[in-house]
């Protein structure tokens, strides 16, 4: 990301700063302890993971018994507001786990230590979980696992409607999600978000695929281009030919009426499998995952975490030797078998279920043409500029063209 795309963050960050009295650059931790001292480490971990990093620093302690691991689980509600406060108090661990959308406004605060890149190599890591961690072409966070999203698709009722594999592009989709209504009697074709927040995230494997953007790498708006307009036009054709469902509750669960096929088409991330697995067992062997169908190329969305460590720690080589634990290819095959988290290491798909297992092979080819977001500590709110443009096209406001170019009007004035 260009300077210039980063400008967007300076007035958030310059705000925080002037409010808590953070300076521009950080400030330093003093003298670092060596790593083969005695000494405790803290971390925070969000959600599910802070819960299960607990045992992994149990085990880590075992056998590093000179390093005591204290990790804090922080719920995701909480926890922008919780580092928010820590980074303005002096006080943030020694660890953290932290999202991309993140990255850029710590970065910019200056209290983010920058990657050891002879301990940590980039090519040992699937391009777009690495590029999260960058702001301005520096790297703050070594990627702890990544996400993605694929095509989810009921095989018994695509036989039914006579089709026997997977859609690759977008015709294909189109077809297909035609043919499960007419033939098969589902009473959607695909369920894709049809407005409210973070519809974009259903909208970036169109948008991607159609080589679009947002905001391109100089840091301008370009939603209005015409890989743009061709995604919604085609993501908006689902709900003017009544194949997705213009109106969708908060909440809606996709799970349950994939399993009752009522929807037979969605696209969805890995944690998926164990909840059809585990919540829909009727269909087992009757579904199965595809790449993202393709215009130009196969696109999807990345997200995961990375961790970083606190410009202010005094145990940054400890710190750094406990983020090479948990990233390294044992560790990272290690937390796949406690949490299905996908391995952000590529080394570690080398064996067991990840190497094995067809369903997860369809991620790993996906995470490795996917695409993160730029690191705009304001990224939420130009995202909800995208989300409202999809609103008015799916509800037959706007057309692609019109809905984007105001769109486009706004995010200009984001990213100035």
């Amino acid at each position: 990301m260009s300077r210039t795309a980063r400008n967007a963050t300076v007035g958030i960050a310059t705000a925080v700063a002037l409010t808590f009295g953070i300076t521009a650059c950080g400030s330093s931790g003093g003298d670092d302890v060596a790593a083969d001292e005695k000494q405790t480490i803290t971390v925070w971990a969000m959600g599910a993971e802070g819960e299960k990093l607990t045992d992994v620093a149990e085990e880590y302690t075992k056998a590093n018994p000179n390093i005591t691991v204290k990790v804090t689980p922080v719920g995701w509600d909480v926890a922008h507001q919780k580092l928010v406060s820590a980074a303005a108090a002096g006080t943030l661990p020694d660890v953290a786990q932290m999202g991309g959308s993140y990255m850029g406004e710590f970065a910019e605060l200056g209290v983010l230590e920058p990657v050891d890149t002879k301990t940590f190599d980039k090519k040992d890591y699937f391009p777009a979980g690495w590029s999260q961690g960058e702001v301005d072409g520096q790297a703050y966070g070594v990627p702890w696992y990544v996400d993605t999203r694929v095509l989810y698709y009921r095989t018994d009722l695509a036989e039914k409607a006579g089709v026997t594999e997977a859609p690759s592009n977008w015709k294909e989709m189109q077809e297909l999600a035609t043919a499960y209504q007419k033939k098969a009697g589902t009473k959607w074709g695909l369920s894709i978000q049809p407005s409210g927040l973070d519809t974009v995230q259903n909208f970036y494997s169109f948008l991607y695929s159609a080589g679009g953007e947002i905001v391109n790498d100089k840091g301008e708006a370009v939603i209005d281009s015409p890989e743009a307009v061709k995604a919604l036009e085609e993501y908006g054709s689902y709900f003017d030919k009544g194949l997705s469902n213009k109106s969708v509750q908060p909440g809606y669960d996709v799970v349950k009426d994939f399993g009752n096929g009522r929807v037979p088409m969605f696209f969805g991330g890995p944690w998926h499998v164990t909840l059809l697995n585990e919540g829909q067992p009727q269909i087992k062997g009757k579904w199965a995952v595809a790449n993202v169908p393709a215009d130009k190329s196969s696109v999807s969305m990345a997200g995961g975490s990375s961790l970083v460590i606190s410009k202010d720690s005094e145990h940054k080589a400890a710190a750094k030797e406990f983020i090479k634990y948990l990233t390294d290819t044992k560790g990272q095959a290690d937390w796949y078998e406690r949490t299905k988290d996908l391995p952000a290491n590529t080394a570690a798909w080398a064996s067991g279920d990840l190497a094995d297992d067809t369903n997860l092979q369809v991620f790993k080819k996906q995470m490795d043409t996917a695409k993160s977001s730029p690191s705009l500590s304001n990224w939420t709110e130009i995202t909800d500029k995208v989300d409202q443009a999809i609103a008015k096209v799916t509800q037959g406001k706007a057309s692609a063209e019109d809905a984007l170019k105001t769109a486009q009007s706004e995010i200009e004035g984001l990213v100035k």
